[in-house]
């Protein structure tokens, strides 16, 4: 997308609300335009950054990072072209200290249909030397958002299949309307799992339970996927965007470094003995109890009431 496009996509005067998503409202705001390198970058009086590259929509407000992939024609199929910009943006956010939340969504009533296998943009398009780059790149996609030291939270509304349903499991949160359907849906398109779901689907349902997803290519509803330990809730898709946005704003005000080292912790469980455990454990408390953070929680301890009756 080149700057002129970016910015005739926004002569509507309109940008994201703090803490809405793709199935919240707009309000009225006078944008302005800001070159950024490659990007053209939004900006409104509400204190919200939006910028649109070629397939997502990245919007900063409130300490939260929303990422929206932006394929909505092709149910926001992943391309060569959005797996680097979401390279790109996971980085990105790593890298600031003011982003402590991410949200990674998809336009249109869909969060994404796996790769695109239609055009020469696939993910996956050419032989078997092409193909394996390409692929490699999915993965290490899959590695970037999963090694983010902040709390991340997928909201799903509609398909997330295939690599997109990898994108989904890889956030630490997954909140789901009531129209979202899940699938690993590879052998239906006579593949294997890529985009790091054949590591994270058993780590959440068991070997048994994530072969005969897998073999099957079964596709699930909300209600399966939640019952399955898949999602973290399901709610009506009006309400999705704030049970996301209160989510994200709570832990964006969080302390910061006790939600890092509590997200790396419990992400080692399945790769630590019990014995790394506990030291990695003593190690991050003896960093959290130095913080900033602890010493503002403990004093607003001291400052509570001591007895039940005193709380009333």
């Amino acid at each position: 997308m080149t700057h002129a496009q970016g910015a005739r996509q926004g002569q509507d005067a309109r940008v994201r609300t703090p803490g809405s998503g793709p199935a919240m409202g707009y309000v009225a705001a006078q944008p302005r335009f800001v070159r950024r390198g490659s990007e053209c970058v939004r900006q409104s009086s509400l204190s919200v950054e939006e910028v649109v590259v070629e397939t997502i929509i990245v919007e900063r407000a409130d300490r939260v990072v929303t990422v929206t992939l932006n394929r909505p024609q092709k149910r926001n199929a992943l391309t060569t072209t959005m797996v680097e910009e979401l390279l790109r943006i996971f980085a990105d956010v790593e890298a600031r200290a003011e982003d402590r939340v991410l949200v990674l969504s998809g336009a249109g009533g869909a969060f994404c249909s796996g790769a695109d296998l239609s055009g020469p943009a696939s993910p996956v398009a050419g032989g078997t030397g092409p193909a394996l780059v390409s692929v490699r790149r999915v993965g290490e996609m899959a590695v970037a958002l999963h090694r983010l030291t902040k709390p991340t939270i997928a909201q799903v509304d509609g398909v997330a299949v295939g690599a997109g349903l990898g994108l989904a499991l890889g956030c630490d949160l997954v909140a789901a309307s009531e129209r979202t359907r899940m699938s690993m849906i590879f052998s239906k398109r006579a593949l294997s799992p890529d985009a790091a779901t054949s590591w994270l689907l058993p780590r959440l349902v068991g070997a048994a339970r994530a072969k005969q997803l897998a073999f099957f290519a079964t596709m699930l509803d909300a209600p399966k996927a939640l019952e399955l330990g898949l999602v973290n809730t399901v709610v009506p898709v009006h309400e999705l965007g704030d049970v996301v946005g209160t989510w994200a704003r709570t832990l964006a005000s969080g302390p910061a470094l006790a939600l890092s080292t509590t997200k790396e912790l419990l992400s080692a469980a399945w790769t630590t003995s019990l014995a790394d455990a506990v030291e990695h454990e003593a190690r991050c408390q003896a960093q959290n109890l130095g913080s900033p953070d602890v010493k503002a929680a403990m004093a607003a301890f001291r400052q509570e009431p001591s007895t039940p009756a005193e709380r009333s």
